[in-house]
């Protein structure tokens, strides 16, 4: 049931009904149970005060079942079948009932002994719980109650509190005892004594009564009562909160002189005193921020404001979001504030301009330039112009930053271009600023432009503006600037698009930069031997100025190569090793093997020559130049062994002279002589056994049958091989080739196939054996 009054009782026995505002609403000057919605009441005198009166839970405003009343004796008035009232004693003889609390069929009253429990579905008292502290005055430190559910029941008095819960007894366990027992889940003491208890959630709402010692006498004294809100455990307690209330004439108050009463629909608590009544309620999501934007803890307070966005009520995220954002700039934490902005401000454009003009205004545009607006939602162009303006005057990197991050059409390109041209007139030379105008015509699409300040530049960012907008056109005459910048990713560029930019042109571009040219031609070459034969002849010369080593590689593998150009070049500049290549690919190895001899004194390289060309002449040759050169004779002994006999080259040398190593050079010649019958011997068994074994094979498949039927035919007479009547007797000659003959048709002496024979002595021979 939701509470929407008071019911206030006062010593001279009046009641007043009071709203949640404390205003009086009603007045009753006779004390008695009485229907608040009709006119229905009871009245009856007892034999001693009334202290306590609990209604049914199920009390609705337009009836009432059942009541108790509490004096020395606890009664129970409930309505029988006739309408008529009728009376029940639950309990007397232990003094004057102090408190009753009824929930669902639990009713739970305290007296001067302790607390009871009585089950009204059952009609039976389920427990009695003692009250703990004996010494204290039970009319000056009464006993507090209040049920958290339809089973726990918290009990408070002095400064104890036990958590009791009503639990159903196993069947088997009853016999002669209540269907239900009492279990105390917790108790602990406190520090102050308790005036009153109210749950919250899970925890609770305790009202406390306090002394204190005076400071200059020894006798204590009222304090301001406390409403603490604590989290109970088995066996202490967790302070949450703690507040000190002040009420009118708190010093002259006692314990028993508070109370605290709830309303569990509404969450509002009733702090009760003789002089005061006091309101509190459970503090709400918009109390919490209240609080923190008090503390200016903004940042705490637009986070609860944004997850409780659909339950605060005085309260809004953008407008504390626009506190926060106002705190940041007083304390001048301009980045922070800026930051902020793009969180809250969020979609509302205005505000956006609003706080872009205030930045400009404090001198902090550049703080806030970094998170404006730049995807669907967009803020006039005007306002990015500005910015841009603000960063080209006094910073330049700033101003590159902006352009590269921002889309080109949050502003008017044209108007940036000027503005960036005319500080270039006063710093041409600035790369930044270059960079950024290259950039800017390229939002622009004029592509050309933009190619011409990056080359002068030489950026990284050339070639991929080349390909990406396919300006090939645009660079034929500029092939030697993008050489110059980068000559591999150049080359590899226009390599790659010969489509584009032909051969030819490039070597047209390249005419006075043979250096260039030659990087250009190598690769063209190594990509394909024949895309630039045209062009082998000039290579020659570029190879042999600006890249030897690659020279000889490239005359042997060009089929396009003039040799008599060639063999002119290498002997102008005298290159022996690419002299000799040319003589021997012309024929003349003689000439080569000479110039090997003479002018490179190489026996090594000769003899691999000779081993190459493998031509008696030339050995022949190199053995008559070398015969009176001792470490010639040694080379020659060592390497032509597998090559030449070496007694050619034994017996023609002088007697007595020295020879350099002559032992080792007949130890190896007799050791690669072993070797040599060592080989034909291996190759020898192993020819016997492939011919055991091919003759074998060759057996095996002549044992074979051969079959004979009406498709074969004699390879004499060309009639079929087989007689149309097999009862008469016939011979037929099958060959181990497959060639079959009626017998007849064969010389006497025919042993061998006519064919094949004629095969091995020559054309027509077999013709004119058959006709012998």
């Amino acid at each position: 049931m939701t509470c929407s009054f008071l019911a206030l009782g006062t010593h001279f026995g009046k009641v007043f009904l009071l709203d949640i505002q404390g205003n009086i609403t009603q007045k009753f000057e006779i004390v008695q149970v009485f229907g608040l919605y009709t006119r229905e009441g009871f009245h009856e005198n007892f034999d001693c005060p009334i202290k306590v009166v609990a209604l049914h839970p199920q009390f609705t405003r337009s009836n009432y079942k059942q009541f108790v009343t509490g004096g020395n004796k606890l009664l129970l008035y409930e309505r029988n079948w006739l309408n008529r009232w009728k009376t029940s004693v639950l309990h007397e003889g232990e003094g004057t009932i102090t408190n009753i609390k009824w929930r669902a069929n639990l009713i739970a009253w305290a007296n001067n002994v302790g607390v009871k429990i009585y089950d009204i579905s059952t009609k039976q008292r389920i427990t009695n719980v003692l009250r703990d502290n004996v010494s204290l005055r039970p009319d000056m430190y009464p006993c507090s109650l209040c049920w958290k559910d339809n089973t726990t029941l918290i009990v408070g008095w002095g400064s104890s509190i036990k958590i009791c819960v009503v639990k159903e007894r196993n069947p088997t366990e009853m016999r002669d005892l209540p269907s239900r027992y009492v279990e105390i889940v917790s108790a602990f003491e406190t520090e102050f004594f308790i005036c009153g208890l109210a749950p919250l959630a899970d925890q609770l709402v305790t009202l406390f009564f306090v002394k204190e010692n005076s400071d200059q006498m020894d006798e204590e004294l009222c304090a301001r009562p406390r409403l603490d809100i604590i989290q109970p455990l088995p066996e202490s307690c967790e302070e949450i909160s703690s507040d000190a209330l002040t009420v009118r004439n708190f010093q002259d108050n006692e314990c028993r002189d508070y109370r605290l009463e709830h309303s569990e629909g509404e969450s509002l608590f009733y702090i009760i005193s003789p002089k005061d009544i006091v309101v509190a309620k459970e503090r709400d999501q918009d109390d919490h921020i209240d609080w923190l934007v008090q503390k200016k803890k903004y940042e705490e307070a637009l986070m609860a404001a944004e997850i409780s966005f659909k339950n605060i009520k005085r309260h809004d995220v953008q407008k504390i979001g626009m506190e926060y954002i106002n705190h940041l700039v007083n304390t001048r934490d301009y980045d922070s504030a800026a930051r902020k902005c793009q969180k809250v401000l969020g979609k509302n454009m205005e505000l956006w301009e609003n706080e872009v003009y205030r930045f400009k205004t404090i001198g902090q545009l550049k703080a806030i330039s970094q998170y404006l607006p730049r995807g669907d939602l967009r803020l006039r162009p005007a306002i990015y112009e500005m910015i841009l303006h603000e960063f080209l005057k006094t910073d330049y990197e700033g101003f590159a930053t902006l352009i590269r991050e921002w889309p080109g059409d949050l502003y008017n390109n044209m108007a940036i271009v000027q503005a960036v041209t005319d500080h270039l007139k006063r710093d041409p030379t600035n790369s930044t600023l270059l960079t950024t105008l290259a950039e800017l015509y390229t939002y622009d699409q004029r592509y050309d432009r933009a190619l011409e300040i990056y080359l002068r530049l030489r950026h990284k960012d050339v070639y991929q503006l080349i390909h990406k907008h396919n300006l090939f056109s645009s660079i034929e005459d500029k092939i030697v600037l993008l050489m110059d910048f980068d000559k591999e990713k150049a080359v590899d560029m226009l390599l790659d698009n010969e489509d584009k930019i032909s051969i030819d042109k490039v070597v047209e571009e390249l005419a006075d930069r043979p250096e260039l040219l030659h990087v250009y031609l190598h690769k063209l070459f190594k990509r394909d031997h024949h895309k630039g034969q045209k062009y082998h002849e000039r290579q020659i010369g570029l190879y042999a100025e600006y890249d030897r080593p690659n020279l000889l590689p490239f005359l042997r593998d060009s089929t396009h190569c003039p040799l008599e150009k060639a063999l002119e070049i290498c002997q102008q500049r005298n290159f022996v090793e690419e002299t000799v290549f040319l003589l021997s690919r012309m024929g003349n190895c003689r000439r080569a093997l000479q110039m090997i001899m003479e002018e490179l004194a190489d026996v090594d390289k000769a003899i691999e020559f000779a081993k190459d060309q493998d031509d008696a002449e030339l050995w022949d040759d190199l053995i008559s130049y070398s015969i009176d050169k001792p470490p010639f004779i040694t080379g020659l002994l060592n390497n032509i062994g597998t090559h030449v006999d070496p007694i050619l080259l034994i017996r023609r040398i002088k007697e007595g002279m020295e020879i350099p190593n002559l032992r080792d050079s007949l130890v190896k010649i007799l050791h690669d002589y072993n070797l040599q019958i060592l080989l034909r011997e291996g190759c020898k068994k192993i020819l016997v056994a492939d011919s055991l074994s091919l003759l074998q094979k060759m057996h095996r498949t002549q044992m074979r049958g051969v079959r004979v039927d009406e498709e074969n035919i004699c390879e004499s007479c060309h009639a079929t091989i087989l007689p149309s009547d097999m009862a008469k007797t016939f011979n037929v000659v099958v060959f181990h080739c497959r060639h079959m003959f009626h017998k007849e048709c064969l010389p006497s002496s025919g042993t061998f196939c006519n064919i094949c024979s004629a095969k091995r002595r020559g054309p027509g021979s077999g013709i004119l054996e058959m006709k012998k």
